[in-house]
């Protein structure tokens, strides 16, 4: 545990931070009162929460009727006899919603998980509601904070305008999905479209959250003491996130760098389901119970899943009553009996996953590691973990997982990301750059293959097109106050192509080490960001082509990249009246 110094802001402040899980969402916060230390608190009552299990997160469910309004959410969703009136008034339900905003490209994008996730219901964004659960966090935080909190009423009326909100998301998430989250917090009300406003929401990687909870509720002391480098694994419902840390034991404030790109997986505990499932489909597919493997699936996971440790022992699942029967699928008097063999390999790619991950991690980690930590709502599952117990320890390494509340890891460590700040240097999961057009080199053997790609420039030059200049390459240890700069021009013979201009970043994530050209591994090239400059006031002196054959413009501008906090923020400067100039872009 560490301590924190006394809020010196000049009024009172409230800090939300919403978990929007796959399966569960929490909600934490912190009222920042002048003077005092901020402590950390955590939502735990919902509307209909008595008729769920969870502690204090709710089931990231939405009922929609068919115009669209929501009709129940959270614990609301999950009450007695919630299916019955969903199916007499067609609701549609929203659930595991959240990896509909997942990235689609790239190694671990989860291209299979397409098949698997539920369709979003008829007519509706996944912007749309991610707006409506967010909406529903938020009102639950106002009606907790009112109803609990001394003069609540009047607490809640001196802060409700002027609320800073965190979200944390998985650590495979970059700008695009960031925003669209923003847009969902500005539909759904919980920021106004303004600069001002905008600066009241924040992002933070689970993996980050994680480490921050971490920190403040057991991390190991060689950790904390000594600098030892630690894997935080914050298995959810979704995504495994895993990211490595160590404490910088030279700094004079507390502070963290991590040591390794982090990764996110999906493989969290909804894919036990769905292997499950699977299995079912194919076990029960001659069976009358056939029809009811959508309930025994939720059956499992409320209570098989949950307590399954050995996987010697038969493992039941109650889903019906004493007269449902079949002998010849091992169900009776409402129960289906499996063998614990199988029942293990519904987990075994999650922990197959896990084992791999900390090992990369270890491997390509810029200090060395010595401890694991395991947190999130998978975590929780005994089997799961000593069987990722089981296969690290033999390689040295310390695995725990912290006994406060591992589900709440990520909201509460939201809260201290905010209050805290203990990260100062992150590494770069993916590669940044451009393409370009460079001089053409007749001796180099990749141009010369690439000679239908060349062209004469405005200027007069032999150049090749496609080519991909690296700003920041993977596996860099960023600080936050470092910039990362590139040079590059524009040509053209007329002034008036420059009025306006666009500028896009690049990023490269495949397994190149070192990627170059554009039409090796295309398909691991995708846009980051586009910035729209209006350049009609710039100076621009005409310059006189190569050749003699005229006049030309030329802009010399940089592409600057920084990485202030969890956001990138991509820059585009260049020098006029000997001034640098840079209109900003957040990626």
């Amino acid at each position: 545990m560490t301590s924190r110094p006394a809020f010196s802001g000049p009024r009172r402040k409230l800090v939300l931070a919403f978990d929007v899980g796959t399966t569960y969402s929490g909600i934490s916060y912190s009222v920042l009162d002048p003077g005092q230390v901020p402590e950390i608190k955590g939502v735990t009552r919902f509307p209909a929460h008595e008729h769920i299990t969870g502690a204090s997160k709710i089931p990231t469910i939405i009922y929609y009727d068919r115009s669209g309004n929501v009709q129940a959410v959270g614990a609301e969703a999950m009450r007695e006899g919630i299916y019955e009136q969903a199916e007499d008034g067609q609701w549609v339900k929203a659930e595991w919603f959240k990896l509909h905003l997942r990235s689609r490209v790239g190694p671990g994008a989860g291209v299979e998980v397409s098949s698997n996730i539920h369709p979003l219901p008829l007519n509706k964004t996944v912007v749309e509601v991610f707006a409506d659960f967010l909406a529903y966090l938020f009102d639950c935080a106002a009606s907790y904070i009112t109803d609990t909190h001394p003069n609540g009423v009047d607490l809640w009326a001196s802060v409700k305008g002027d609320i800073d909100f965190v979200l944390s998301h998985p650590n495979g998430w970059e700008g695009t999905q960031q925003s669209q989250m923003r847009k969902a917090a500005i539909l759904s009300g919980l920021i106004p479209d303004t600069t001002a406003g905008n600066a009241r929401l924040s992002f933070v990687t689970e993996g980050e959250a994680s480490l921050h909870f971490a920190i403040q509720n057991g991390l190991p002391a060689g950790a904390m003491k000594n600098g030892d480098g630690v894997v935080i694994v914050d298995a959810g419902g979704g995504t495994i996130d895993v990211s490595s840390y160590r404490r910088n034991t030279t700094a004079a404030k507390e502070s963290f760098e991590e040591i390794a790109a982090p990764q996110c997986h999906f493989h969290g505990s909804v894919f036990v389901n769905i292997n499950a499932h699977r299995f079912l489909e194919n076990y029960l597919a001659e069976s009358p119970f056939i029809d009811d493997i959508d309930h025994i699936i939720r059956c499992f996971d409320k209570t098989t899943k949950l307590r399954f440790r050995n996987a010697e022992e038969a493992q039941y699942v109650k889903f019906g009553s004493t007269r449902d029967n079949d002998v010849n699928y091992n169900i009776r008097f409402g129960q289906l009996k499996l063998l614990g063999s199988d029942v293990a390999l519904f987990f075994e790619p999650s922990i197959e996953c896990i084992v791999k991950a900390v090992l990369e991690q270890r491997r390509t980690a810029h200090k060395p590691i010595s401890h694991v930590v395991l947190v999130g709502g998978f975590a929780a599952s005994d089997y799961m973990f000593n069987k990722v117990h089981s296969a690290l320890v033999t390689s040295g390494l310390n695995i725990l997982r912290p006994e406060n509340h591992v589900n709440k890891a990520v909201s509460d460590g939201a809260i201290s990301f905010y209050l805290d700040h203990f990260v100062r240097t992150r590494v770069s999961k993916i590669t940044y750059g451009n393409f370009c057009h460079i001089p053409y080199n007749p001796n180099a053997p990749d141009h010369r293959e690439r000679l239908s790609k060349t062209f004469i420039s405005v200027s007069g030059h032999k150049r090749i097109s496609d080519s991909f200049d690296v700003i920041l390459p993977k596996n860099t240890q960023i600080s936050e106050a470092k910039e990362f700069r590139k040079s590059y021009f524009r040509e053209s013979d007329s002034r008036a192509d420059f009025k306006s201009a666009s500028f896009s970043v690049w990023c490269y994530r495949g397994l190149v080490g070192e990627p170059k050209w554009k039409d090796v591994d295309t398909k691991n090239y995708t846009k980051l960001c586009t910035i729209d400059i209006d350049l009609s006031r710039v100076p621009l002196t005409p310059r006189t082509k190569i050749n003699g054959g005229g006049s030309f413009y030329r802009l010399d501008y940089d592409i600057v990249l920084l990485f202030g906090l969890t956001e990138l923020k991509a820059h585009i400067a260049w020098k006029e009246n000997v001034r640098s100039l840079l209109p900003r872009a957040f990626v």
